[in-house]
Formats: C-alpha cells, structure tokens, sequence
C-alpha cells in the first residue's frame, strides 16, 4: 500500500501539490477515456464525420452517468475526511458503506433507464438520421458498462480523501492504458468501428473498478468497506454535500444537448452535422482544462475537509490559497496554449480544412475566459468541501443557467456558430460571482467553527 499524506500534520504547500497533481494528472488521463476513442472513430475511413458526431451526441450521457458517480463519490468524500479529522473512525467507515450501497443502486437503476428510452435520448441530443445509427451503437455498449464506470468513478473518490492519492492516480491510469491500447486493436485490427471503441472504452472502466475495489477493501487501507451501518440519514447528508459537484457535471449533459440541438437547428442540412462534429472537438479540448482542473481542486477538498473537521482553521486558510494560485496557474497555461496552438489538438481529429479552421476558431472561443472559471472551480469546490453546499449549488446552478440561456438564444439573432461564446461569457460572470459570494461567506464560517466547542461532531 502506498504512503498516505498525513492531511493534519504535513506543510500545507507540499501536501496541496502531493494531493493535487495526482488528481490532475489521473483526470487529465481520465480525459483520454474519450478523447482516444473519437481520435480513432474520426480517423476512420469514409465514416470519419458523421461517427464522430454520433459518438459526440453520446456525450451528454457519459458525462450524466459521471455526474452521479460525482453525487454520491464527491458527496461523501468530504464528510468522510471530517469524520477523519474528528477522530471517529467508524462514522468515517459508516459513510463509506453507505455510499458503496448507493453506487450500487444507481448503476443499476441508471443502466435500466438508459436502454429502455436510448432512441429518443439520442435523437433529443442532438443526433440525425445520418449520424444515429453510430450513436446508437456506442451508447448501447457503453451503458452496459454503466456499473463499471459508475463505481470506478464514485469510489475512488473515498481513496483520495485518505491521503492516497497516488493509488487515487493509479486507478485511473489503469483503464486508460488499457483503452489506448485496446481502441486501435478494436477499431482497426478487428474492424469493429464504433461498436469497438465502445468495447474498449467498457472493458478500460472494469479494470478500474477491479483497481479501487481492491484498495477499498484492503486491510492497509484506513477506510475500507464494510457492510453494515446503513442508514438513511446518512445518505440524505451525502446527497446534500453531492449535490453541487452533481449539478456542475450534469447540467453539463443539459448545455450538450442544447449546444448539439441549436447547432443542428441554426446549421440546418447544410452545416448541422459538421457543427455537431467541430464543436465535439471543441468540447473534447474543453476538457483537457476542466478535468485536470477540477482534480486540481477537487482532489485537495479533503485537505480543506480534514482540518474543518480537527477545527485548524490556519491550515484551512493556508490550503484555500494554496489551491487558488495552483488553480489560477494551470488557467494561465492553458489559456496562452489554445490561443496559440489550437491547431495542433484539431489535427488529431480531422485533417478537412473546412473542419479544422471551425476547430481552431471554437477553441479560441471557448477558452477565452479559463482564467475566472479557475476562480468559480476552486471557491465552490471549497465551500463544498467546507459543509456550506446550498451556497456551493447555487453558484453551480448561477453559471450552468446563464450558459444555458446564451447557448439557447445566441443563435436565435446572430447564427449557429455565436453559441459557442456562451461559454465565455458564463465562465467570465460566473467567476466574478464566485469570487463575491466566497469572501461573504468564508470568514464568518471560520470565526463559527473556531467557537464551537471541542468534541462536537459536524454535520451528524
């Protein structure tokens, strides 16, 4: 079993990087879980185009099935980590049961859901007849997979909050790998398209879920799973703290179908199919920023969780503006490369000119404003961490509203292609917001935990 960073104790600075870049790195992996199959399934023969649209209007349910792995993995995480710092080795130990049951149930129920209406899902999102029959393909696949992700995702969350978060790296880097290598061999070797990057993409997931089961129920671990302890009060807590970084990825699913449904509409026959198809790449770039940077600040809430709940309210303070510099860093980076480089990551997709130069010009659109977005990311993922999640979901819900509406009425006066400035604009305000909000709220949560008396349990 690998070291564990003693979250009370050690120099808030390192243990923000020790924490941070794992979790980056194992999202920015994560990233490739998609990315990989839509290089291959645009690269392929003839079909390039429209299957990798039809993988791109699957995009909405792969990130709502990550969104509910988020909702209880993300939701439970931090108070766990609180029960850690309090001392209480079985509330720790008790919320970890629970949320095991529910990932359980989820994948089950979310499995059963997706295949019974997947044809009118598909074609709500944003797929045509030309494009459906690919979508169909992968999505029916892939949602037979639905447990693996489900429990891959939502429980290694319960890793990084102990201090692991090398074994929190590893099990992501686990299926990916095995996705890399599988997705050529599929798609090419055995000349199985769609349906074979889907196949690759399954059986990568199982082998994470494999991973972080083994660790959890490990005897070196702290926390491992029990199963006894079950309790619905526990799970409306967990869902409650959920509830923020669950908006945030699922009201994503609801901007992808509005994105893919206006660009459809506006582009008409003539540009639907290849606007759906660029603004996948787009997207499919989008996240190589958001992924890594919501490990960057949800992979060191347990940092923030931990001290809230041993009442170190310096470290707290400490960690908050470790994190913040850390996040607003990788913002700047990554803001100056898609300004200058766009080109690069949309050649790995397609080599169509008219494609690439709609690419390039998405990704400069989009990106634009990755600086505040860095602000909102890491505030709302501390006041989740922090136990204020109402606040945490209505700055959630404030930005992904305002990108809704601007994805939605853009178009209406100024042409297809003006929806993908409702991006911008909403991570620009949203930032703003975030940044508001926060500094009302922050000093006067600590001056309250710091009167609480010793031995009081939060959030019980």
């Amino acid at each position: 079993m690998a070291r564990g960073n003693n979250l009370g104790e050690d120099k808030i600075s390192r243990l923000v990087l020790r924490l941070a870049i794992p979790s980056m790195l194992a999202q920015f992996v994560n990233v490739l879980y998609s990315i990989v199959d839509r290089i291959f399934i645009g690269n392929i023969p003839e079909i390039g185009g429209p299957a990798l649209a039809g993988a791109g209007v699957c995009g909405p349910i792969v990130t709502l099935i990550s969104s509910f792995a988020f909702l209880v993995g993300m939701g439970g995480a931090p108070l766990m980590a609180i029960r850690m710092g309090e001392g209480n080795q079985k509330g720790a130990e008790k919320i970890l049961a629970n949320c095991f049951v529910m990932l359980c149930g989820l994948a089950v129920t979310l499995t059963t859901l997706f295949l019974i209406f997947k044809r009118p899902l598909l074609m709500t999102f944003g797929a045509s007849e030309t494009t459906y029959p690919y979508a169909n393909t992968y999505m029916t696949i892939y949602t037979a997979g639905t447990v693996f992700a489900i429990l891959a995702t939502g429980l290694n969350q319960f890793i990084t909050c102990q201090g692991y978060s090398t074994l929190s790296m590893m099990t992501v880097v686990t299926g990916a790998v095995v996705n890399i290598i599988l997705d050529p061999v599929f798609i090419f070797v055995f000349d199985m398209g769609v349906a074979g990057a889907a196949i690759a993409t399954v059986i990568a997931q199982a082998s994470s879920c494999a991973f972080v089961l083994a660790v959890l129920f490990s005897k070196q671990i702290r926390v491992r799973i029990r199963f006894s302890g079950y309790e619905w009060r526990t799970m409306r807590r967990v869902l409650a703290f959920g509830l923020s970084p669950f908006l945030i990825n699922a009201t994503d699913s609801v901007v992808l179908i509005g994105l893919n449904g206006v660009l459809q509409k506006y582009g008409g026959p003539a540009q639907g199919d290849m606007l759906v198809t660029c603004a996948t790449i787009v997207l499919s770039y989008m996240q190589l920023i958001t992924m890594p940077m919501a490990g960057i600040t949800g992979g060191t809430q347990p940092i923030l969780s931990f001290n809230y709940g041993a009442k170190k309210i310096d470290r707290i303070r400490q960690g908050e503006k470790c994190i913040l510099l850390m996040a607003v860093g990788f913002g700047v980076l990554m803001f100056t490369l898609s300004q200058l480089i766009p080109g690069q990551f949309a050649r790995i997709f397609t080599q169509d000119a008219q494609y690439l130069d709609l690419s390039v010009w998405g990704i400069r659109v989009f990106t634009a404003c990755v600086i505040p977005m860095a602000f909102q990311y890491t505030l709302v993922d501390g006041l989740t961490a922090l136990g204020v999640p109402k606040a945490a979901v209505s700055l959630s819900l404030f930005r992904k509203g305002l990108l809704f509406a601007f994805t939605l009425l853009l178009p209406v006066f100024l042409g297809a292609q003006s929806a993908f400035f409702a991006e911008p604009i909403a991570d620009l305000i949203g930032g703003i917001t975030s940044t508001t909000v926060f500094l009302l709220i922050f000093n006067r949560l600590m001056r309250r935990r710091a009167a609480m008396p010793d031995g009081v349990a939060l959030y019980s």
